[in-house]
């Protein structure tokens, strides 16, 4: 089979797509099915119309992931806004499918990328922002998951700490991002603690109720960012806090520490800190410490040097910055801030601008570009 006819063609079945309404993301996505599809079943039965059979199955692939997308959110609709506290009810098919969906024959990384896009209604530019891989890369992926398993019975489900994963990646994207999936994602975790007896469990749990907590503080009236230590204090939801606090101590009592009982820990000293000033900083870093021993991950490290940053001065988190990869999203964001800190505002001005233009979202955008101007206005008295 031509594989450059495909390629040729894409162009103008995204635009067709387009033209009858599909954005461009879902048409992208819609499209790399198609051609998916098309690689599997031309080399035995080419279509007399190549154009406009990728037309046809790709509009349906459209239509199909419009249908899926409506139906998850009427299932969000019937969530209340804010999760009540208190055992769950009992688990219902959606979490069923994220078992499902991390199948053994699949790596953990595409289990992941699988689940996400089919049930968790994530676009495949937002997972990919999620592994820091090029949204090509991971559009493949999907692509590889689902051709793998296609044709398979799914009565192995998955592991638990790909499901856990999946979870904490669709928690950190309502929390964050532009899709509101943070309280599905409590809920669903909610079910799972009941279910299993997990210290990880109560730990993500206890990460999501103690970062959900802070959440009307987050933004201001206008929609504008409001940094961590900005925040007003008194809009945190401290039964909340409480309960987060409660399941982590459990967990941690059972000495089997792991990366979500970590990042509570974190979460839980920020939240029981009464002002800014008298965060206890140098048992963060601790915590970071041995986040850093459990996951070797850049995006904590990078996370570290904040932290650094604050418990032993700037410099001391320039330091630790310099040793990480400056292309980590957010890189800039954090430099800026250390910069910023240590007095060089020319320094820290150019990396907001810098952090502001690679930002994930508006939000993060408009307050990066409004630090880089605060920190200019400065400097032009």
């Amino acid at each position: 089979m031509n594989e450059a006819l495909l390629r040729s063609l894409t162009p103008s079945v995204l635009a067709i797509l387009g033209r009858r309404g599909a954005d461009f993301a879902a048409a992208e996505d819609a499209v790399q099915e198609a051609l998916v599809e098309a690689l599997r079943v031309w080399p035995a039965d080419p279509p007399r119309d190549p154009k406009g059979w990728l037309v046809t199955v790709a509009w349906r692939k459209f239509l199909d992931a419009t249908r899926s997308d409506a139906a998850r959110r009427r299932r969000e609709d019937l969530v209340d806004e804010e999760p009540a506290p208190g055992p769950a009810p009992a688990v219902d098919d959606t979490l069923q499918l994220y078992f499902l969906c991390a199948h053994p024959s699949l790596t953990p990384a595409s289990a992941v990328a699988l689940t996400l896009r089919a049930v968790g209604g994530l676009t495949t530019r937002q997972i990919a922002q999620a592994y820091l891989v090029p949204e090509a890369t991971m559009a493949q992926r999907i692509s590889r998951a689902k051709r793998t398993v296609s044709g398979v019975r799914f009565d192995q489900p998955g592991d638990v700490a790909t499901v856990l994963r999946v979870l904490y990646l669709v928690f950190n994207e309502g929390y964050s991002g532009d899709i509101d999936l943070a309280a599905e994602a409590i809920r669903l975790t909610r079910q799972l603690a009941a279910a299993i007896d997990h210290p990880e469990v109560a730990g993500l749990l206890a990460l999501m109720l103690l970062h959900h907590a802070r959440r009307a503080a987050r933004t201001a009236p206008d929609g504008s960012l409001v940094p961590l230590a900005e925040q007003d204090r008194t809009c945190w939801d401290t039964a909340t806090i409480a309960e987060g606090i409660e399941i982590l101590q459990a967990a941690l009592a059972r000495d089997r520490l792991g990366e979500y009982q970590a990042e509570a820990a974190i979460a839980a000293l920020h939240a029981d800190a009464p002002t800014a000033e008298e965060t206890d900083w140098v048992q963060i870093v601790e915590w970071y410490d041995e986040l850093t021993r459990l996951t070797d991950s850049p995006v904590v490290r990078l996370n570290r040097a904040v932290a650094v940053g604050e418990a032993d001065g700037p410099r001391a988190g320039l330091a630790a910055l310099a040793a990480l990869d400056a292309s980590l999203p957010r890189y800039a964001a954090v430099a800026a801030y250390l910069h910023e800190r240590d007095g060089d505002l020319a320094t820290a001005a150019r990396l907001y601008a810098e952090a502001a233009q690679k930002a994930p979202n508006l939000a993060e955008r408009d307050h990066l570009t409004r630090q880089a101007a605060r920190l200019n206005s400065r400097r032009g008295r």
